[in-house]
């Protein structure tokens, strides 16, 4: 498991590319990763969690004091799954898993 942090999120193509390169399976927390050929990623929602930033921005702006807005989270996490890796990786990814991915890079 490789988190959603800003270093990893830098080196996501080497990152996929070497977990690729040794053969070893591994699931990400941001989209970019499995664009860059990761197997797997599950996560928030990343435009969804910016709209809530700028919506929460514009309360601000507009007089709402922070301490009194409510903490916001993102809901809605998603499921990525790279095919053509599981397939250099040697695995089989279920189909009841596919039909649940938010997206399936082939």
């Amino acid at each position: 498991m490789i988190a959603a942090d800003p270093l990893f999120t830098s080196w996501s193509k080497q990152l996929a590319e070497l977990a690729v390169r040794h053969a070893v399976p591994a699931i990400y927390g941001l989209r970019d990763f499995a664009a860059a050929g990761g197997l797997l990623t599950y996560g928030t929602d990343t435009p969804q969690a910016y709209q809530l930033a700028g919506i929460y921005a514009g309360r601000i702006l507009k007089g709402d004091k922070p301490a009194n807005l409510p903490v916001q989270l993102s809901t809605k996490v998603k499921l990525i799954i790279n095919l053509k890796t599981a397939k250099g990786l040697g695995l089989t990814i279920p189909n009841t898993l596919i039909g649940r991915a938010d997206e399936v890079i082939e």
